[in-house]
């Protein structure tokens, strides 16, 4: 650990906390309707989709139907992406001559990307061709993003209007996060991206001759667009296999920094967007503040781990940190920090392979997304995911002072409770359920590349990441089979849309209720109490539900590593 690493990681921070305002400024007039600095621009073309898609902007829609219309524009972004990956191999954008996706792959993928998951259980460079790169995963990568925010914005209406029935239409949400925010963004986004050396091309893969003489296949093709919207959407489906380990989806540490900052700017921006529209920026800031404490105590953790190496490492002459599976171009300091900023994000990329962390930095990762994803988290995803404990924790504070809870002037009662509650714990159940299964069986056993605890914790990372729809990939797990490619889309299937539903139900609740001032009684929602006892909550329900799990992956490789029993 040094002075340089950690004023790497106070320099990111300062910088996510600056962009939050203005950026929440921003998607705040986009969300009420208002008129922005790219409305001149943009006002014409979101009127001209309204009306080719029939849409009445200013008819919203109740929380049921709002939910629906979600549900039905992601079956049919399912049958679209899974038709282009099984007909690829006739399909035009295929320099590489790609063949078609095998059924249960081309499945599996098609979940991933409509979840905002992309977990791949392939190599893009050797699987998808030009135009399902572009077509399919890119398109699917705006898409499912936006989705996040909208949903997001659906929940913030529920807190803050009051008496009504609607939470908005769905489609004139999808169509202004798209045109407004994502789309402005990702466009000036790759145009950088292209000029730190990433590739955008429509060319074939390009034949080199090595220094031996021999022939080498360098593949590239429309990187930087897809790069840009996987990290600004926190999807994280690379373009090459190597995600953004690769030097083409990570040419520089300037590319590195920019996409870690593009992981976090919207989740974090989204707290102030809150914070505005209930009425008072304070309770957004303490909802970024409850994420700040959760993710400086991950980093810290990590980065020490990582730095201080291990006992076997010192021991064969190569104290300095452990730097095994990380880009030396990145080193410890910035792979730490990824790390904890992709498994935080619900951001699948990676620019090193946790597979090869020590068994306490690679714990940080896995807790990041068992308890949900919520510090900071995916794009929209995050916020409502911290707001249903922020439910639970003013239902435990309501409790302790023996009245009803009530946030930002609506009582949390009974509904709201069950709603947060039913959200939560449909996550564990995938989490350790499919891991249970997975490990007794022994077909699924023999996918595993290492034995013992460390093999336990690649499968328990595989079903967290695909359940709370991060994509990263412990490594060191042969996923592509027909067992695992079921059962991690329906852990990604559950994931994503058995925590939307409650949370769109308590949506509905919420804005049908009356606003009532606060009283003397009322539990202050903007201070250091607040955050504490939230930060509390998070870690209590997350260290009852899956300390056993970890106390048998990464806990017990940690105690048996510091007595050289290796994995």
């Amino acid at each position: 650990m040094t002075a340089i690493g950690w004023t790497q990681i106070l320099l990111f921070c300062v910088i996510v906390v600056a962009l939050a305002k203005p950026l929440g400024w921003y998607m705040t007039r986009v969300f009420e309707g208002e008129r922005t600095p790219l409305s001149p621009l943009l006002r014409p073309v979101e009127v001209a989709i309204y009306w080719i898609g029939g849409v009445d902007e200013k008819r919203e829609q109740h929380w049921v139907t709002y939910t629906l219309a979600m549900l039905f524009f992601h079956v049919g972004g399912f049958v679209i992406l899974y038709a282009l990956m099984r007909l690829q191999a006739g399909l035009p954008f295929n320099p590489a001559g790609q063949p078609a996706v095998p059924e249960d792959l081309a499945f599996n993928t098609a979940i991933s990307f409509i979840t905002n998951t992309n977990w791949q259980n392939y190599g893009g460079e050797s699987t998808m061709s030009y135009l399902v790169q572009m077509l399919g995963l890119t398109h699917q990568n705006f898409l499912s993003a936006a989705t996040g925010i909208a949903l997001a914005v659906a929940l913030i209406r529920g807190f803050s209007r009051a008496s009504v029935r609607t939470v908005g239409n769905f489609w004139v949400d999808v169509t202004r996060t798209t045109l407004y925010v994502l789309l402005p963004v990702c466009i000036v986004y790759s145009l950088f991206l292209v000029w730190q050396g990433m590739p955008q091309t429509l060319g074939a893969y390009v034949e080199a001759t090595t220094l031996e003489g021999a022939k080498q296949t360098i593949a590239v093709g429309p990187v930087a667009s897809q790069v840009a919207i996987k990290m600004l959407g926190t999807n994280g489906g690379g373009f090459f296999n190597a995600n953004a380990a690769h030097p083409f989806e990570n040419p520089t540490a300037i590319s590195n920094f920019v996409q870690m900052l593009s992981i976090f700017a919207i989740g974090a921006a989204l707290t102030n967007v809150f914070g505005r529209m209930v009425g008072n920026q304070r309770q957004g800031w303490a909802i970024l503040a409850v994420m700040g404490v959760l993710f400086l105590a991950g980093v810290s953790v990590t980065y020490w781990a990582e730095a201080n190496g291990t006992a076997t490492l010192d021991a064969l002459g190569l104290a300095g940190g452990n730097m095994e599976g990380k880009e030396v171009r990145f080193g410890i300091v910035a792979s730490s920090l990824f790390a904890v900023i992709t498994t935080a994000a619900s951001c699948g990329a990676v620019n090193a392979m946790h597979d090869s962390f020590t068994a306490l930095g690679g714990m940080i990762p896995l807790i990041n997304m068992q308890l949900g994803e919520i510090i900071v988290g995916g794009v929209g995803a995050g916020l409502y995911g911290m707001l249903l404990f922020v439910v639970l924790a003013i239902f435990v504070a309501g409790l302790m002072v023996g009245r009803t809870p009530e946030y930002v002037g609506k009582k949390i009662e009974a509904r709201e409770v069950k709603m947060a509650m039913l959200a939560i714990l449909v996550l564990p159940l995938m989490y350790l359920g499919w891991t249970a299964v997975a490990v007794v069986l022994p077909s699924t056993v023999a996918a595993m590349n290492n034995a013992g605890p460390h093999g336990f914790t690649e499968v328990l990372y595989a079903y967290t990441s695909a359940t709370g729809n991060n994509g990263s990939a412990f490594a060191g797990l042969s996923g592509n089979t027909f067992f695992y490619n079921v059962t991690l889309a329906s852990a990604m299937f559950v994931g994503r849309f058995f925590m939307i539903v409650p949370a769109m139900a308590m949506a509905g609740s919420l804005a049908a209720k009356k606003s009532i001032p606060p009283s003397a009684g009322t539990l202050p929602t903007t201070g250091g109490l607040f955050v504490g006892l939230v930060v509390g909550v998070i870690l209590i329900i997350g260290g009852l539900t899956f300390f056993p799990a970890l106390a048998l992956g990464p806990i017990v490789e940690h105690l048996a590593m510091n007595a050289n029993n290796l994995f």
